[in-house]
């Protein structure tokens, strides 16, 4: 048992940084994109299934609460959490909709529009990055290696692995260091 223990720690860790070093520039347009958003009073709309709904819901709580350091609240939205918005549209139209009806509700140009699907072929994350693209958002994939969505963002950050869990612990990461970098732009006075 405690093989297995060290062979997934292993795997995790050398996935995770490959994945990040691959992708560090992307991480970074994507930190300056977000400031930018933010600082023109624009939102950040995040939105994924499953493990990748967990995951929006806790980046947009590092957004709007606070990450690591004390400063004001910054705008990201989960489209998530309304369970009542998401079992209507699912209800009367369809669950590949839930996210594009929220997009088209609360999506403004100058937003930006993050979605997460570790296929990178989830339906409704492929609908909502159609419609945010078609409104004017920037968009932001994150994903496994590629998919539907890659061709739908502006900045797509990819997981060098095809095993979920190992995505979802890069995701987790990746999401974790644009808070970090959106906060040292913003506010580096903090630090």
């Amino acid at each position: 048992m405690k093989d297995q223990i060290l062979a997934i720690l292993e795997e995790s860790v050398a996935v995770k940084e490959r994945s990040v070093r691959k992708n560090m520039d992307t991480l970074v347009r994507a930190a300056e994109a977000m400031a930018g958003c933010v600082t023109a009073s624009h939102k950040i709309l995040i939105f994924g299934n499953g493990g990748s709904a967990a995951d929006a819901q806790h980046i947009a709580a590092e957004f709007v609460n606070r990450f690591q350091i004390e400063r004001p609240p910054l705008a990201a939205i989960a489209l998530t959490t309304d369970t009542s918005v998401i079992t209507s549209i699912g209800n009367d139209y369809s669950f590949d909709d839930i996210f594009e009806k929220q997009i088209a509700a609360f999506g403004q140009s100058g937003d930006i529009a993050w979605g997460i699907s570790t296929s990178g072929n989830s339906k409704n994350v492929v609908k909502a990055m159609e419609t945010a693209r078609a409104k004017g958002l920037f968009t932001i994939g994150m994903c496994g290696q590629g998919g539907n969505i890659e061709s739908l963002s502006d900045l797509i950050l990819t997981v060098d692995s095809k095993v979920t869990a190992r995505i979802q612990e890069t995701h987790i990461v990746y999401g974790h260091v644009l808070c970090h970098l959106v906060d040292r732009i913003l506010f580096p006075d903090r630090f």
